[in-house]
């Protein structure tokens, strides 16, 4: 786990494209959900994703992420066309995704519910007979949370002692840990108090600084324009604008998502 964080903070590069998706198209029936979408994401970037809704960002989303196959067009990881059959393969390829449920189990602990489903087992005869490896998952979880500025109290304490803030971190520090390469965050502030959120904001941009592509999908837009380096709008399942944030303010950002500008 800290050594796949390790390899993406060694490799970061602001030119090296990590994720890209090329000319993808995904219809759903009569209805055109993407039409001849492009994009990318560099390491150490955080990418943007706008639009209202039907705009077509779940369905981007879901492409990314394995869960859906485009009906055309390419999906590359490092250079290289990869067809992820499902979100276990982009998952097992380094890419995690966090959606707006965080997926957090509120009765276990912060250190179980960062090994969910990656348990690992004592050494030795212990491990056959499956009991868990608790004291060292729990100072990993520790560690790997604290190396993108997330502070939990204890990592053996219940997530459902944390705040909304501090469990939306905890899912985030979750992907950190296991991703090697691309994290996709979709809304992850969204319902969270102004503080709270300013945390959540801070933990992105020190997953940035570990060297990940981070693709930020958010209806807030004053966090968009804080967090990332770049802006892509889709209106009607096609990109209408792919601009570095510094050439947006929230009144074109908005008049761009609604097509008034």
């Amino acid at each position: 786990m800290s050594s796949a964080t390790a390899s993406a903070s060694t490799s970061a590069s602001t030119e090296e494209v990590l994720y890209e998706v090329r000319n993808i198209s995904k219809n759903y029936g009569s209805v055109v959900a993407l039409d001849n979408v492009s994009m990318k994401v560099r390491a150490g970037e955080v990418v943007g994703l706008v639009g209202d809704n039907g705009a077509g960002k779940s369905t981007l989303v879901k492409v990314l992420s394995g869960a859906h196959r485009p009906d055309s067009g390419e999906v590359l990881l490092d250079g290289i066309q990869r067809h992820w059959n499902t979100p276990h393969d982009a998952i097992e390829a380094g890419i995690e995704t966090l959606y707006q449920e965080s997926g957090l189990a509120p009765h276990l602990s912060v250190s179980a519910n960062v090994f969910l489903g990656r348990e690992e087992v004592k050494k030795g005869l212990l491990g056959k007979l499956g009991f868990l490896a608790n004291k060292e998952m729990d100072q990993r979880a520790f560690q790997d949370l604290k190396n993108v500025g997330i502070a939990v109290p204890e990592s053996n304490r219940s997530v459902s002692q944390l705040s909304g803030g501090q469990r939306q971190a905890v899912a985030i520090g979750r992907s950190v840990a296991w991703a090697s390469k691309v994290i996709l965050l979709d809304e992850p502030t969204n319902h969270l108090g102004a503080r709270q959120a300013g945390e959540v904001l801070n933990i992105i941009e020190q997953v940035k600084s570990k060297g990940f592509g981070v693709i930020f999908i958010s209806h807030t837009l004053p966090h968009v324009l804080r967090v990332t380096d770049r802006i892509v709008v889709l209106r009607l399942g096609k990109i209408v604008a792919d601009a570095p944030t510094s050439t947006f303010d929230a009144e074109k950002l908005l008049g761009t998502i609604t097509g008034l500008i």
